[in-house]
Order: structure tokens, then C-alpha cells, then sequence
């Protein structure tokens, strides 16, 4: 008997998941390739995502284990809520917003009080301001080649196992993506278009624009400032520097779950609507079977794509944050944990809450 057959629903999800979000932070920048294939890969018309909550099938499955999950999430440094107050005496309060790098409309509202200290804000910062520019990824492709794209004559033929090739190919078909279209990409490149479901495909189409993009853009064209805290070099240089056999097993696996993506974009969309943002990585770190999310790899991943992003994002944003009235819109995995931003906020001797 295979191993996995023993294994729960979320436990087979969860190496995927790990992966799923060291793609989610490119999902912005991989839907500018990602869309050339909409065509075949998504009906524009069907906008629904579906998929199941994964939290609900461990709930049934195994409820002690989702109950130690629970407790370590709780555990965690500043692991619930996604919007957090900025103070320090003599200066003007600013926000940080932890966001989803999605079109879903339950992750593009704001509570009301989000809303009101967006609107009211006089700069709104997003982790790269580059993005607002579609030219700005093209040049950087052009001076850099090397962080998305093969430039030694390695292939993902070459670099994909033999035996899971025939198998990778026919999962590409099956998307409307022929293997050598995007042969000369690196793997993590080909892991972040594939994460993207056909709901997410179907709304970039539309015209629909990710939350953090919806926020900036909006905001520059209310006339205010807006400014970020990352280049995009910046982040294609964190991703590309992971090991490439952990984008090489990312492509395979996610390639493996097919349909299956929608449960994970629904369950990682269901803990952030409910502020659970600590809740994630204990998952990702708990329930991988093959123990990939409590090794080396995980640990890599987490040092290169969070925290060492969490030192810069945070340096970068006290100037801002002095001037007072900002409101600081990232990712909402790197708020939580002892190395998070709003750890990182407090030893700058700012005064942070949950709101």
C-alpha cells in the first residue's frame, strides 16, 4: 500500500500548500505570463471558483490534530487580524494591511475600518510599486534574464525527472500549454502560472485587478502618493535564489493536484477572510507527510521569501511611517511571528495593535 493512502485529505494537500504559497507572492507578477494561455485554461464566463475547505475536512478527519494546529496558531506572535494600528507619540497614526494576492471578491472588500484608514490616508504603500507599471517586469527581464528564464541551454526537459515528464507534459496539454512554450522558464516561474485556477484566470481577463494592485491604483488615481517597499528585482531575486529542486518538486506536484487547486485557494482563502493568518504556516510546517515542511527546504523558503523580506520591507517603511498617516498594504504572511512586521514595527518602538 502507498503511504499516502493513509494519509488524510489535507495531509496529501500540504507539501502543495507549501509551494502554493512561495508561488502566491508571484501571483501578480506571473499573471502578466499566465494570461497569454487564458485562452484554453479558463472559460471567461465562469468566474466561480469553488473547492472545498481543507480545515473542515481535517475537522472531521482528524480533530486532535487540528486542535494542536490551533493551538500552535495561537501561539503564534500577532497571528490573528489583518489590519493593525501604527502609533508613536507626536506623529499621526499609520496602518498595515495584510493582503491576498487574488481577485476573489471576499478578499478584495474591506471591513469598514480598513476602508475608512485607506480612504483617509495620505500615502498608500504596496510591497512594489513597480507592478503598477506593466513595462517595469519586461525590463527587468531584460537586464536580469536570469532570475525567470534558462539562459545556459538548461531546459525543464532536461531538468524535470525522466519518469515524471510524460506525466508533466500531458498535465500541460491539458491546460492548452505545450511543454516547449515554456521549456526556457525557470521552475518556479511554470509552479506560479499553474497555482492560478481557472476562476482567477477567467477575472484577470475581465479585467479584474488583484487587491493590492486595486488599492494602489485606485489611490493614484485619487491623487495620492504612492510609494513601495520592494523592488521587483528585489523579489524575483528571493524566489529565483531558493534551491531549484524545490521549484523543480513544485511543479510536479502542483501539476499532480490539478482540479484539486481549487480546495487549497479555497482553504487559504476562508482562514484569511477570518484573519487566521497565523494559522498557515503551523499547517504547512504540521501536516506534510514527507516532512518537507519541517526541513531544510521549509526553512530556506521561510528565511529567503518572509523574514529576510520582513527586515527589508520594514526598514524601508519607518521613514514612511514617521511622516505619519500612511497605510502599508503587504502580504499577509509576513505580518505574524517573531520575525513578522509587526513584530519588527514594535522593536522600532512603534505602538502596534490589532483593530
Amino acid at each position: 500500500m502507498n503511504n499516502l493512502d493513509n494519509l488524510s485529505p489535507f495531509d496529501r494537500h500540504a507539501d502543495a500548500l507549501l509551494r502554493f504559497c512561495a508561488g502566491l507572492s508571484w501571483l501578480v507578477l506571473a499573471s502578466f505570463f499566465a494570461v497569454a494561455f487564458s485562452a484554453t485554461y479558463a472559460r471567461a464566463e465562469d468566474v466561480s471558483c469553488g473547492g472545498n475547505n481543507l480545515i473542515e475536512e481535517l475537522a472531521k478527519s482528524d480533530p486532535a490534530k487540528l486542535e494542536t494546529l490551533r493551538k500552535e496558531a495561537a501561539a503564534t506572535p500577532n497571528g490573528h487580524g489583518l489590519l493593525w494600528k501604527i502609533e508613536k507619540s507626536g506623529v499621526k497614526p499609520s496602518w498595515l494591511y495584510g493582503t491576498m494576492h487574488l481577485t476573489d471578491p471576499r478578499v478584495l472588500k474591506l471591513s469598514d475600518t480598513a476602508q475608512a484608514a485607506y480612504k483617509t490616508a495620505d500615502t498608500i504603500v504596496i510591497e512594489t510599486d513597480e507592478i503598477l507599471d506593466p513595462k517595469g517586469i519586461m525590463k527587468v527581464m531584460a537586464e536580469s534574464p536570469e532570475l525567470m528564464m534558462f539562459t545556459d541551454g538548461t531546459t525543464l526537459e532536461k531538468v524535470i525527472p525522466a519518469d515524471k515528464l510524460d506525466g508533466v507534459k500531458a498535465a500541460l496539454s491539458e491546460r492548452g500549454i505545450p511543454l516547449s512554450s515554456v521549456n526556457k522558464m525557470q521552475p518556479w516561474m511554470l509552479t506560479s502560472m499553474l497555482a492560478l485556477p481557472a476562476c482567477e484566470m477567467a477575472r484577470k481577463k475581465q479585467g479584474a485587478a488583484f487587491l493590492d494592485i486595486k488599492l494602489a491604483q485606485e489611490a493614484k488615481d485619487n491623487g495620492k502618493q504612492i510609494a513601495g517597499l520592494e523592488t521587483i528585482r528585489d523579489q524575483l531575486g528571493a524566489m529565483a535564489s531558493l534551491p531549484a529542486k524545490f521549484h523543480i518538486d513544485g511543479v510536479i506536484e502542483m501539476l499532480a493536484l490539478g482540479p484539486q487547486m481549487t480546495d487549497l485557494f479555497e482553504t487559504m482563502t476562508v482562514l484569511y477572510t477570518q484573519g487566521d493568518v497565523g494559522m498557515i504556516f503551523p499547517l504547512m510546517r504540521s501536516v506534510s507527510p514527507d516532512g518537507t515542511a519541517n526541513g531544510q527546504n521549509y526553512a530556506e523558503f521561510e528565511e529567503k521569501m518572509v523574514n529576510a523580506r520582513n527586515r527589508t520591507m520594514a526598514e524601508r517603511a519607518e521613514p514612511i511611517i514617521a511622516k505619519g498617516n500612511a497605510f502599508i498594504a503587504v502580504g499577509a504572511l509576513h505580518l505574524p511571528g517573531e520575525q513578522g512586521l509587526v513584530s519588527l514595527l514594535k522593536k522600532q518602538n512603534y505602538t502596534v495593535t490589532a483593530q
